[in-house]
């Protein structure tokens, strides 16, 4: 099975895209909100969370995102320790996923393909690229939250220039008609490319 990895900044609009090749057959397998779903029902990481952040990291029996965000943004050590907790477990997740998949391929949405390496993963990768006022205009809107708190979080993501150089396939998301566009041709090459192989 092909898996190309779908990548993207804060607020490039990743669902956007992901929901174009879904309505081209493709399945879509969105690692972030597997990552979150798993914080919140796997008693495993639920413990391990407990141990490495406190009573705190759960609120009201439900993962205390807030109180992730802050104490990851104040200490990045914790992050990548939250991240060996949580994605091996999404990685079999993903394996398991996968096995039931019937299509020429799949699309792996995750937004540090390249920030974690892990690039090797995939056999074709697809970046989504926004210029920056949209972007930070976009997770205003959709987390409520300042222009700041999304510059910090842009600033902290390696930047489009860097994640371009090692992508196969980019789609530049400023318009809809453009990205969609894009997006099928992209669908239409790695078609080609599947059947090719």
């Amino acid at each position: 099975m092909v898996i190309v990895g779908l990548t993207g900044g804060i607020g490039s609009g990743k669902t956007t895209i992901s929901k174009y090749f879904e309505s081209y057959g493709i399945p879509i397998y969105i690692a972030d909100k597997e990552a979150k779903a798993l914080m919140n029902r796997s008693k495993v990481v639920r413990r391990k969370l407990i141990q490495l952040f406190g009573q705190s990291a759960y609120k009201n029996g439900a993962l205390n995102r807030e109180y992730l965000a802050t104490k990851i943004f104040s200490d990045k050590s914790l992050l990548s320790k939250m991240n060996a907790i949580v994605h091996p477990r999404v990685a079999s997740h993903f394996k398991r996923w996968l096995k039931k998949q019937d299509a020429p391929y799949v699309i792996k949405e995750a937004a540090i393909i390249f920030e974690n390496d892990l690039e090797y993963q995939y056999d074709y990768t697809i970046t989504v690229v926004t210029n920056e006022d949209l972007r930070i205009e976009r997770v205003m809107k959709r987390d409520n939250v300042s222009a700041e708190k999304v510059k910090s979080i842009i600033r902290n993501q390696l930047s489009d220039n860097e994640k371009i150089k090692k992508s196969d396939f980019v789609i530049e998301n400023n318009d809809l008609e453009t990205s969609e566009k894009q997006a099928l041709e992209i669908h239409q090459a790695i078609l080609k490319k599947t059947l090719q192989s």
